[in-house]
């Protein structure tokens, strides 16, 4: 599909209002007799005779999380007023795309929780959380092909090749202090955009939508990934771990050059030496997250990047205008303007 107008985007004043209570029960709620069908599915294919495996996905899988994109797989095809059960399938093949993506990522950034959870590499090791993501990938694709949509199976096999490329290139950017917001949002829109975008047109095709509502739904799950990862990477520097489930300050420790450090990078050159030290030089000390933080407050970048976040999430709802109102619909925009006003 073509892309979703993923180039640097700034604050736009014409931006939707919505008076919309920002969560996600609604959607919650329209996707339960589905999700109980899908949970049960996603139970069933993470077994293995190998004891490990499902215990080690079970740690991750089982402690929670948010389960938006199997829920998006959901309503797209229920918005697209489907008459088979191809997204179940579909819906369980990107939990476990996510869940071994989590996984492999954990390991490589040393992560120390995930979800509220010690990380499963420091319970069972580094070797067995790649290999186990490694088994959810290959469960992944198990279930594509039983759908029978070869269009599908394409989606969501290229975003996986999509998302381990944007992981890439994200690790050669650490600690560059001249990555340009450009270069930011084409990391994000690989790494966490484009399986948003697959949920979500998977689900469109799954239900055998035209190419018109196929288009307005991919566009929606690429701009709402891309508003829901600012957020994210807003709420490493302001969030607590209780609230988050991983440990705050993991992207400035990892040296991640996300929008809101490079808005503050850019807003304070008389702490050039700063940023130089801690994300340069990759030399921090106690206090040095503190400061960042400060920093950031005092100098606007996150109110900045929330404005960015704000004129993606604007662009999802209206990629949804081509649908007719109702529940489904409704429940979806909602999504959009809680991606961006969450705190957790």
């Amino acid at each position: 599909m073509d892309s979703a107008n993923i180039d640097t985007v700034r604050p736009a004043p014409e931006a939707v209002q919505t008076t919309a209570k920002p969560d996600v029960k609604a959607l919650v709620s329209l996707c339960d007799p589905d999700m109980v069908d899908i949970n049960a599915l996603i139970t069933e294919r993470m077994q293995s005779e190998v004891a490990v495996i499902p215990a080690l996905a079970a740690h991750l899988i089982a402690a929670g999380g948010k389960r938006l994109r199997p829920l998006l797989c959901v309503a797209a095809a229920r918005l697209c007023g489907t008459g088979n059960t191809h997204h179940y399938n579909l819906s369980a093949a990107v939990e476990f795309i996510h869940t071994a993506t989590l996984l492999h990522d954990d390991v490589v950034d040393s992560s120390q929780l995930r979800r509220g959870k010690v990380a499963a590499h420091l319970i069972w090791g580094a070797p067995s959380s790649v290999l186990v993501g490694d088994f959810l990938f290959a469960r992944a694709f198990e279930l594509m092909v039983e759908t029978g949509s070869l269009r599908a199976l394409d989606i969501l096999s290229k975003a996986s090749a999509v998302i381990t490329q944007g992981e890439v290139l994200q690790l050669m950017k650490a600690f560059d202090l001249n990555l340009s917001q450009a270069d930011y949002i084409e990391i994000i829109s690989s790494k966490t955009a484009a399986l948003f975008a697959a949920a979500s047109e998977s689900g469109a095709v799954a239900s055998g939508a035209s190419e018109e509502k196929i288009q307005a739904l991919y566009d929606y799950g690429m701009n709402l990934g891309l508003a829901f990862q600012i957020q994210d990477d807003i709420l490493d520097y302001q969030g607590s771990a209780a609230d988050l489930g991983k440990n705050a300050g993991d992207d400035f420790a990892e040296g991640k050059a996300t929008l809101p450090l490079i808005l503050a990078m850019q807003a304070t050159p008389a702490e050039a030496a700063f940023w130089d030290r801690v994300i340069g030089r990759r030399e921090q000390a106690d206090g040095d997250f503190q400061r960042a933080q400060g920093l950031m407050v005092s100098s606007g970048a996150l109110d900045a990047a929330r404005s960015v976040a704000r004129t993606y999430a604007d662009k999802a709802r209206a990629s949804l205008e081509i649908f007719e109102a109702g529940p489904w619909r409704s429940a979806l925009e909602n999504l959009a303007v809680y991606s961006v006003e969450r705190q957790t």
